[in-house]
């Protein structure tokens, strides 16, 4: 389930998905809450935000999607 939420200036918050067509409510301006990349060394992928702190790790990529949705999907 994906969760739509507004702030008190009407702008529109949500994890991205293209079950919804999000543009016929108005223009997108869309950003990255983080970056999934795989750490070769430790043989994981890891969910980094902004500045490049890890948030999680996990050796499925699949596993940090579901995270990353879980935990931004609010």
């Amino acid at each position: 389930m994906h969760v739509l939420t507004f702030d008190p200036t009407g702008a529109g918050h949500t994890l991205y998905t293209e079950l919804v067509d999000l543009r016929s409510i108005g223009p997108l301006e869309i950003t990255r809450a983080t970056s999934i990349e795989f750490r070769a060394a430790d043989q994981k992928w890891e969910v980094k935000d902004a500045t490049g702190k890890v948030l999680f790790s996990n050796a499925s990529r699949a596993v940090c999607l579901a995270w990353e949705q879980q935990r931004f999907n609010r």
